[in-house]
């Protein structure tokens, strides 16, 4: 009878509000939780009979849903390894317990962590998440990988105490010859110069390079110089041997024209670079390109080399780790070189209120989200990755407090509804006394 269904509806409605209250209470305890997304409750009337005659009352059910498409506040702090997205997206993370375990763990995925480097070197956050990532070179090219998959994602592993050295691949000479002494009256003496490289071990070679200036053309200057490069690293042995001319024209003069190799590997004119096999690797030289101003030019002035640079270092200590919004986690040693360890990339999914909630403020995918795609940070729909930053808990605290009152109210009717049947259901039964 519709005396029933009234008491069932306030029943119904008791027990909808108390979810709501346990939503609300979620909310407001996580108010100052990094991460935290928002849980809303929607109530849906239950409809179980209209038409004529006694209105049967259906009630009301509750459902909750968490908010998590919607972005928090990003709140900076004096960490580099505190991240958080801007925009749309994840960062990789697996539970510390599965890493351990040795087998290949589950995908989870995070908006922001404060992540430090714990016994292990892993690079995790207290809550035992663990921050996922491609391995990299040291430059941050990395190989082909599967990006609907995590099974290329590594557990990143800083190894603090661990000395690394950048070997030399690449010396660039600028420098003048003095065209005078290409006359045939000038004295032919060589000119010297000594460029230090960095060895596989981080050892300092060093390559020594000659400049003998051609004096045997008669009458006017030959602009033509014989070149020797020898290593220090292969017992002070000529690696390479070649022949420079350089032009005298009035457009180019002062130019490389030509580079004749007497020996080593081939001098290539289109990166005005030459080969060297040096002691333990090897390593490309820069002279110049025909027709260039970069590199080593001849002109009417005394020999200088004032622009010799290099890419490598000495051996050195870590001193930082960093995570740049390209997902790049550089580390730099004290002897200034950076290194590029891992690349995190940025997990998406199509429906990212579909996840399901874990602790920690982690998530998993579900059949709701759909599949996951791995993308690099700030490429297609995804956001990029902040360092020194954390995003907020997106809980509004006057909204909170405000639904909190209207859930009180709201509680109160319904047991106003259920006193009010009981009162008429006792009238009922006294008509029988």
């Amino acid at each position: 009878m519709s005396i029933s269904s009234a008491m069932n509806a306030g029943v119904s409605g008791l027990a909808a509000n108390s979810s709501r209250l346990g939503t609300i209470s979620d909310n407001i305890a996580n108010a100052s939780t990094y991460g935290y997304k928002r849980v809303e409750t929607e109530f849906d009337s239950i409809v179980v009979g209209q038409g004529s005659g006694l209105y049967t009352a259906g009630g009301v059910r509750s459902s909750t849903q968490r908010d998590i498409a919607k972005e928090g506040a990003i709140v900076t702090t004096s960490h580099p390894l505190d991240l958080a997205m801007t925009g749309q997206g994840m960062l990789p993370v697996a539970a510390l317990s599965e890493v351990n375990s040795g087998d290949q763990p589950s995908l989870l995925m995070t908006r922001t962590g404060s992540f430090r480097t714990d016994a292990q070197g892993l690079l995790r956050t207290d809550g035992g998440l663990v921050l996922m990532g491609w391995p990299t070179n040291a430059d941050g090219t990395m190989s082909l990988v599967a990006r609907d998959t995590a099974t290329a994602l590594e557990p990143i592993r800083i190894d603090a105490n661990k000395p690394v050295g950048d070997p030399t691949t690449q010396v660039r000479i600028g420098a003048n010859l003095p065209a005078t002494e290409t006359a045939a009256t000038a004295s032919g003496a060589s000119l010297p110069l000594k460029v230090e490289y960095y060895g596989n071990l981080g050892t300092s070679e060093s390559l020594d390079i000659t400049f003998t200036p051609d004096t045997a053309t008669a009458g006017g200057l030959s602009n033509s110089w014989l070149v020797e490069v020898r290593d220090s690293a292969s017992d002070n042995a000529v690696v390479s041997s070649f022949r420079m001319r350089f032009d005298d024209s009035q457009a180019l003069g002062g130019t490389i024209a030509e580079v004749t190799q007497i020996s080593g590997l081939a001098y290539d004119p289109d990166t005005g670079t030459i080969p060297l096999q040096v002691g333990g690797g090897d390593l490309d030289l820069f002279i110049g390109a025909p027709g260039s101003d970069a590199g080593i030019k001849q002109l009417a002035t005394s020999f200088s080399s004032s622009n010799i640079t290099r890419n490598g270092s000495p051996v050195g200590q870590l001193v930082n780790v960093e995570v740049d919004a390209n997902g790049m986690v550089n580390a730099t040693y004290d002897t200034g070189f950076v290194k590029t360890l891992y690349r995190i990339p940025v997990v998406n999914v199509p429906n990212p209120n579909g996840l399901t909630a874990m602790e920690g403020q982690a998530f998993k995918p579900s059949l709701e989200s759909g599949s996951f795609f791995l993308w690099d940070a700030g490429d297609g729909p995804t956001g990029s990755i902040a360092g020194y930053a954390r995003e907020s808990s997106t809980t509004d605290i006057a909204q909170e407090l405000t639904d909190l009152i209207s859930t009180q109210r709201a509680y109160s009717s319904n047991a106003k509804i259920i006193q009010t049947v009981d009162e008429m259901l006792q009238e009922t039964t006294n008509i029988k006394r």
